[in-house]
């Protein structure tokens, strides 16, 4: 049983009193076993599995941990432990209690967003600070989402950002109408989620036993007060204080420094056995995080005996020899490519010793990149899904415009709305038969000049500037080929918009569907366009040879699309599957190189921390954001403990390229790689400076 193979602290932690368990657990000290071991407790004392809710920060993490309980207890108990991320276990009741839900991601949403603010002209403005942009405002709004309660948005925006305390009546008139046009079209983003399981939590009680939440520390205001919302009986939260880096996401490491204040009858446990690292290496990251203040205090002690190596501190005179030397001491080393992580700070890093691991022909993957969910090829092909599935889905027909010239997301939003008008609510009935009586569809201008909206929409244009396309009849004499602003391009995209889903329509498996796309004009014009500027040079021409394997790229990653898509029966499943589970797939083979932050719960036999220079690692830019030395000296504690055996530390004196000098990051002053000298004393007090 998994009790049974418990060390005594994680026993005492897994069968402690009902009530508020605080579990720290620091790297490599089992933390999945206690959990597991845990539930088994819960299920042996009568708790049944319905009333066990595990929070998990990604859902193969929650996979994992239920599959080891189905190992013991069967499938047929595990699956009725309700386990997930917060998004996807709200996703779930809602959709139970709601029927549906149509949730959609941060990039969608933003497109709908911009085409809100692009309806403002903030120029008649007089003021030094320039505006924010549509996505960074977005960006904000989210942040403001997660991490305040109290606060309207624009008395929090002015409060923060006092320069530009004379755009917030604008800013809230976006948000105002951004949130209106969700509603309208039933949109709902990951916050929304939390938002709407907070409320649904408050009105009705879910019947849950004990809430189990992993990685604690992690937690941002929103997802803590959706827990206190929840009511649980019993409470088991699992973290570690020196893991917390998510602080740009809004976490807060407050929720789990105050856990003894919020509860009286909280109980700590520490686990304090590691059982990845060797002493060489923990000793490094120990001496290291303990300059950070201490909010409860632990002591680790190894398992490991072997003979252990000494981690290794390698200078380079140049950025890219370290990246050539790490090559090849990769390409040297007796580890299996798979055991082996190169972890950066920075994307720049990683893109240096991708390049030099692959001209050196070692197989590598990289993690904290461009996913195979994000690639603009496959965004376009879910996105056309989409719309066929949910006519109503306006992002998506907005999204898809992006590919047509001269069609900003405002115009996009402006003909899907005169198409739903065309069609007496239905967007397809506008497109392929629309209302013959009504020659303007679009709708008439808000004009506030206060709040930045000005008519620029004068008059309807003439469909005759489009007589030599050789539209369909009824396709020609459609109301929406008014629009003035509308291009013959933008028309010619549009049409081929209209000739694939007249070819969808009848379709009725998802393999089916993604066939016909893959096959279709406009997915050809999208590869053409993707193709052609993925393979443009430096000096704006085209390599022939670069833009033929980009094709042939977007191509097979459609491969893979319909591959996935084979299983499913339902177009709704389908989708869902590819919005909610695509966090957790990856793809190819090797060597792994991973950002900070993608590297977190991960081990390696062979690690390699990589330019662990001041200003890249401390990040100063970053910090300056808001982020904090403690902030970055977490993350290289998350950095370094991802090893198992062997530890490589590396940095570089100069860039030839940018023809600018590195000094070593403080880091390796503070593990005692470095003597300390006056060199450490500047970059200690410029740090106080920066905060």
């Amino acid at each position: 049983m998994p009790l049974s193979r418990l060390n005594p602290q994680q026993y005492n932690a897994a069968t402690a009193s009902f009530g508020h368990n605080l579990i720290i657990a620091s790297a490599g000290t089992g933390k999945t076993s206690t959990i597991v071991g845990r539930i088994a407790y819960l299920l042996k004392n009568n708790i049944q599995p319905e009333e066990i809710l595990l929070l998990t920060f990604t859902n193969k993490a929650a996979g994992e941990m239920v599959e080891r309980v189905a190992s013991y207890f069967g499938k047929e108990v595990a699956g009725r432990i309700d386990a997930g991320t917060f998004h996807s276990i709200s996703y779930r009741w809602l959709k139970r209690r709601e029927g549906k839900v149509v949730l959609k991601q941060p990039r969608e949403l933003k497109t709908l967003f911009r085409s809100v603010y692009e309806k403002r002209s903030l120029s008649h403005i007089d003021t030094p600070a320039s505006p924010f942009g549509a996505h960074y405002l977005y960006d904000l709004y989210s942040y403001y989402q997660n991490t305040e309660m109290e606060q309207t948005f624009e008395a929090w925006i002015a409060m923060r950002h006092t320069e530009h305390e004379v755009y917030r009546d604008i800013y809230a008139d976006i948000i105002e109408e951004f949130e209106a046009l969700k509603l309208q079209y039933g949109f709902l983003n990951f916050n929304d989620l939390l938002l709407q399981m907070r409320q649904l939590c408050l009105q009705s009680d879910l019947g849950y036993q004990e809430v189990l939440v992993d990685e604690y520390q992690d937690t941002n205001l929103l997802q803590g007060t959706l827990i206190d919302a929840m009511k649980p009986r019993s409470l088991f939260c699992v973290g570690d204080y020196d893991q917390s880096i998510y602080a740009f996401n809004g976490a807060d490491i407050s929720i789990i420094g105050s856990f003894t204040c919020k509860f009286e009858d909280a109980v700590i446990h520490t686990l304090r056995k590691n059982y990845r690292s060797t002493v060489p290496i923990l000793s490094l990251a120990n001496k290291v995080i303990s300059y950070n203040e201490r909010i409860y205090p632990k002591e680790l002690e190894v398992t490991r005996s072997e003979r252990p190596h000494e981690p290794t501190l390698i200078v380079y005179d140049e950025l890219f020899d370290q990246y050539h030397a790490i090559a090849m001491l990769i390409k040297q080393s007796m580890t299996p490519l798979e055991e082996i992580a190169v972890i950066f700070r920075n994307n720049a890093s990683a893109d240096g010793i991708e390049a030099t691991l692959r001209e050196q022909a070692i197989a590598c993957r990289r993690r904290g990149g461009t996913s195979f969910f994000d690639s603009k090829e496959i965004k376009a092909v879910l996105d056309i899904y989409t719309l066929l599935v949910n006519e109503s889905d306006m992002m998506a027909f907005i999204h898809l415009f992006e590919y047509a010239k001269g069609v900003g997301s405002a115009l996009a939003k402006e003909m899907f709305i005169a198409l739903q008008k065309l069609g007496n609510g239905s967007f397809f009935q506008g497109l392929f038969e629309p209302l013959d009586n009504m020659e303007n569809p679009f709708e008439k201008r808000r004009l506030n000049h206060q709040l930045g909206l000005f008519d620029d929409f004068a008059e309807l244009g003439n469909r005759g500037r489009f007589a030599t396309l050789n539209f369909e009849k009824r396709f020609f004499n459609n109301a929406v080929l008014k629009h003035p602003k509308l291009n013959r391009e933008g028309a010619q995209f549009l049409y081929h918009i209209y000739l694939l889903y007249k070819a969808l329509k009848t379709l009725s498996s998802p393999q089916a569907v993604i066939k016909k796309i893959a096959a279709s004009q406009i997915y050809g014009d999208i590869v053409e366009m993707l193709s052609t500027k993925r393979g443009q040079l430096a000096d704006g021409s085209i390599d022939a040879t670069l833009k033929s394997e980009s094709a042939q790229r977007i191509r097979r990653k459609t491969l893979v699309l319909l591959e996935l898509s084979k299983p499913y029966r339902e177009h709704e499943r389908f989708l869902n599957a590819m919005v909610l589970g695509a966090q957790d797939l990856t793809q190819g083979e090797g060597v792994h190189l991973l950002s900070i932050h993608a590297s977190k719960g991960l081990e390696y036999k062979e690690v390699y921390v990589i330019d662990l220079m001041d200003g890249r690692f401390p990040n100063r830019k970053l910090m300056q954001r808001g982020g904090s030395i403690e902030e970055e000296r977490r993350l290289f504690y998350v950095a370094v403990t991802r090893a198992k055996d062997r530890l490589f530390l590396s940095y570089a004196k100069y860039d030839k390229i940018k023809k600018s000098n590195f000094v070593p990051s403080q880091f390796l002053y503070e593990a005692s790689l470095i003597p300390k000298d006056a060199q450490y004393t500047a970059l200690a007090e410029s740090v106080e400076t920066t905060e």
